[in-house]
């Protein structure tokens, strides 16, 4: 099984004054196998989302070392590092940060805009759309559509410019349980058909049961670590 992230003996701390530092991220190290759902779970303030932001190059380690796709972030200057997450990388959070005064069409299209996307944008506007269920609500507004139809907009304005890795943070958080479930197995369908890795954050263990690789965050550590996938 290749892995897509691999980062190393990871340190994260902030100051705090008076010359003391709050230690988040206390040293470990931390895969992510290509293609799978890999989901760090924890309870709020375990580090989890502090350790999302370092993976997904928001963030860089206090120490340690993050390679993605073969690549060396943390040597990489801040230009190449946006470019490197504008091209590679889709977000998903649990806000979902629609443009309230765009339509879920011209949402998708506006996230292909950002990302310089080449392609025939109106057709995979409709694609990405009709695959998340929405094909019918595309010229709606987000203020007339449910916290779940919201989510799925952002999923396919995430994955419209057809990014490696998907960087999902509490996706689920805001929503109720049955919107939840889809939203995660939306996350696996992506999987199956564009061969997406996703890293997923959650407080949720109902969740955990999609996952391929399982992360319990625990006080700035891996406490425990399930695979559910054969290779």
């Amino acid at each position: 099984m290749d892995n897509i992230i691999e980062a190393f003996n990871i340190h994260k701390s902030f100051p705090l004054g008076n010359k003391e530092e709050l230690h988040v991220l206390k040293g470990f190290d931390f895969k992510v196998p290509q293609g799978k759902l890999t989901i760090l779970r924890g309870r709020s303030g375990s580090g989890k989302t502090t350790l999302l932001n370092i993976l997904s190059a928001l963030d860089k380690p206090t120490k340690g070392e993050l390679y993605i796709d073969g690549e060396n972030i943390i040597k990489m200057s801040e230009k190449q590092t946006e470019k490197f997450r504008r091209y590679k990388m889709g977000f998903v959070f649990q806000s979902v940060a629609l443009v309230p005064i765009m339509s879920a069409y011209e949402n998708v299209d506006f996230g292909l805009k950002l990302a310089d996307y080449t392609g025939n944008r109106d057709a995979r506007i409709k694609e990405v759309l009709r695959f998340v269920g929405l094909d019918k609500r595309m010229m709606h507004m987000p203020s007339q559509m449910s916290g779940g139809e919201q989510q799925r907009v952002a999923i396919a304005r995430a994955v419209a410019h057809k990014p490696q890795i998907l960087f999902a943070d509490e996706p689920t958080g805001a929503l109720d349980t049955s919107s939840g479930l889809a939203v995660v197995k939306l996350f696996k369908d992506l999987i199956e058909v564009d061969g997406v890795t996703i890293v997923m954050t959650t407080h949720d263990p109902n969740l955990c049961c999609f996952g391929d690789m399982i992360y319990e965050m625990d006080d700035g550590m891996l406490s425990d670590v399930t695979a559910n996938f054969k290779n």
